[in-house]
This record gives C-alpha cells, sequence and structure tokens, in this order.
C-alpha cells in the first residue's frame, strides 16, 4: 500500500511540475521595435566606413613621424616598472619551494598546509609538528614567531 501512495505521489509532483515548465508566461512582449533599429543601423553603416577611410589615411602619414616618440615613450616605462614591482612583496603569503604552491592563509595553525608545518620543522624553528590537541598560548605564541621568521627567509618568499 506505502509502495502505491509513493508512486501515485511521484506522479502528482511530475505533473506540477511538468504543468509549470510549460506554462506559457503571459509577460513576453513580442520585439517590435527592433526591426526599426536594424534598418538605422544599415543606414549608418556606409557613413561609418566612409569615416573610417578617411581616418585611416591621415593616420598613416603621421605614423611616420611620431614612430620615434612611442619608442622614446617605451623606454622609460620600464624604469616605472621596477618600482610597482617593489611594493609587490608587501603581499602577504607563502611559496613552498619544491611545487612553487603559494599559500596566502596561515594565520590559524590548525588550518595551515602540511607543508608549512614540515618547514617549520625543517628549518628548525619548531620543534615538531604540533597535534590540534597540544595547542595552548605558549605554542600559539611560538608558532606565530616561527612564522614570521619562516616569511623572511627567502626560499620561501613570494
Amino acid at each position: 500500500m506505502t509502495e502505491v501512495l509513493f508512486i501515485l505521489t511521484t506522479v502528482f509532483v511530475a505533473y506540477v511540475v511538468y504543468v509549470i515548465v510549460n506554462e506559457p508566461k503571459p509577460n513576453t512582449k513580442k520585439p517590435t521595435q527592433t526591426e526599426p533599429q536594424k534598418t538605422e543601423l544599415t543606414e549608418a553603416k556606409p557613413e561609418t566606413v566612409a569615416k573610417v577611410v578617411v581616418s585611416e589615411k591621415k593616420p598613416e602619414a603621421s605614423k611616420k613621424v611620431p614612430a620615434s616618440t612611442p619608442k622614446a615613450t617605451k623606454a622609460p616605462a620600464p624604469a616605472p616598472a621596477p618600482v610597482v614591482a617593489a611594493n609587490v612583496p608587501a603581499k602577504k603569503g607563502l611559496k613552498d619551494p619544491k611545487t612553487g604552491e603559494i599559500a596566502t592563509a596561515y594565520s590559524n595553525y590548525r588550518f595551515t598546509k602540511r607543508w608549512i608545518k614540515d618547514a617549520l620543522v625543517a628549518e628548525g624553528l619548531l620543534d615538531k609538528v604540533y597535534k590540534n590537541n597540544e595547542l595552548d598560548a605558549e605554542t600559539e605564541s611560538k608558532i606565530k614567531q616561527a612564522v614570521s621568521k619562516l616569511e623572511e627567509i627567502e626560499k620561501y618568499r613570494v
């Protein structure tokens, strides 16, 4: 009896979904304004082509003269780029030297990636990899100091 009731309920739910999906929406508007816009665009195209042809002739003559000017402009551009690059190391993150993976979320030791924990031990900044139940206030402060020292090591910088 339960199986028959389940089957009837399933058929009813399927019917309701079918009716809702296939019901025509009364708010559909027919695109009556798109046809006049298409004719306007067709008329504007020859004018645009004529303007493009005229403008193409003028830059060709001017390209010969300012060709040396953009080259001179490009030479000073690399000089400001290193200044921007100097600001980039302000990003916080650690790079795994083995895989090249960059981790930015390591402020909480419990959720820190395993390779960061192993790197702290390998660099001698911590005695061991601590388990979650071994963490207390004193250990947390040691870990934060060790992570800040790990950020200073060149091979782990981003």
